[in-house]
């Protein structure tokens, strides 16, 4: 018996881990491939923002699959249990934070229709500085000098930027159409700052046992929210009215206008679905951390592919932001090493409590 509870905890150990795992490599996949995609749209002749918008959670029918099998394991299983659903109070909660969500996705559209990925990612950088804050006072997140040091990095090397925001500005955009950019992504990144600890927030606050289909079903509910938020301004703007025509025109031909936005749907559903899904299995903090420790990525990324320059001042803030990154890593190892000092158990690290999926 004592064999088999140690087998059973091991596999619970490597499921949770595997779990982990999955989430962060979706936060990293939708956090480089989102703004490159959306920015290839308004590129070639896309000049939409609420579509852009849309297009960032219209992807969670997706989750669909997932829920799907969970519903399926349940039914199918020796011991079959009753699939649990969301209650009206976190299910309402969803939907407001959804709402939210979708006024931050048409914040950042715009900014990204105005600025290079390059710009975008390095503003986007500042979003961690809101999280730290907002996560201090929502969530009680503990700091390390390390953590705040790399905070303070991060922020001064997006500062930077400002500096001389206007050298990388895109040719026929006129200066006041960059810096409003510059200042609705800025917007964007301190909203979805507040919204990373306020969804820790909400899951701390359930009344239900939080598994892991539940937490997706609340991605499906989020997304769902932000998706009618942005169909309303969709309306309002004709987009839907003029698709057709901007898919005729678009530079790389009507076929190619669909698979972007198709794929641009899914991408970005990754992003969503790892992000909550680190918080839920760690914490806010770390998924701010994922968003921002892969901006040096999409920087190269952006570098490569559209032959965005690399300016001296997107240097210095690129080279800050790594140092802030290696100071928050090498504090949390210190972190984990002291753990295991005091409670030396096999999962001591960024997943201490994950509930089972």
């Amino acid at each position: 018996m004592r064999e088999d509870g140690e087998a059973s905890a091991r596999q619970k150990n490597s499921t949770r881990r595997v779990l982990f795992l999955l989430n962060c490599l979706l936060l990293c996949l939708g956090t480089t491939g989102g703004p490159l995609i959306s920015r290839l749209y308004f590129l070639h002749g896309g000049k939409r923002v609420w579509l852009s918008s849309w297009l960032e959670t219209g992807g969670f029918p997706v989750c669909l699959v997932p829920l799907f099998i969970s519903y399926s394991r349940s039914r199918l299983s020796r011991h079959p249990k009753p699939f649990v659903f969301l209650d009206a109070r976190l299910c309402l909660a969803a939907f407001v934070i959804g709402v939210l969500t979708g006024l931050d996705d048409y914040l950042y559209a715009y900014g990204l229709a105005r600025l290079p990925v390059s710009t975008s990612a390095l503003i986007i950088a500042t979003q961690l500085a809101f999280t730290a804050a907002f996560a201090f006072l929502l969530v009680r997140q503990n700091f390390t000098p390390f953590s705040v040091n790399a905070v303070l990095l991060l922020t001064v090397g997006a500062g930077v930027l400002a500096l001389h925001s206007s050298g990388d500005r895109p040719r026929a955009e006129s200066t006041k159409q960059y810096v409003l950019g510059f200042v609705l992504t800025l917007a964007a990144a301190a909203l979805y700052g507040f919204l990373l600890p306020l969804i820790e927030l909400m899951y701390g606050k359930s009344r239900q046992r939080l598994t892991y289909t539940l937490v997706i079903q609340i991605q499906f509910v989020m997304s769902f929210g932000a998706t009618l938020f942005c169909t309303v301004g969709m309306l309002v703007n004709n987009d839907f009215k003029v698709m057709g025509r901007e898919a005729r025109e678009f530079g790389l031909g009507e076929t190619t206008y669909y698979v972007v936005l198709v794929c641009s749907a899914i991408i970005w559903q990754f992003f969503f679905v790892g992000a909550i899904g680190v918080i839920f299995c760690a914490s806010s903090m770390l998924s701010g951390i994922i968003i921002a420790v892969m901006l040096p990525v999409t920087e190269v990324l952006a570098v490569l592919f559209y032959k965005e320059n690399f300016t001296a001042e997107k240097g210095i803030s690129l080279g800050l932001s790594i140092w802030g990154f290696v100071s928050y890593f090498y504090g949390e190892y210190k972190l984990i090493q002291k753990k295991k000092e005091n409670n030396p158990t096999p999962l001591a690290d960024f997943t201490p409590s994950i509930p089972n999926p």
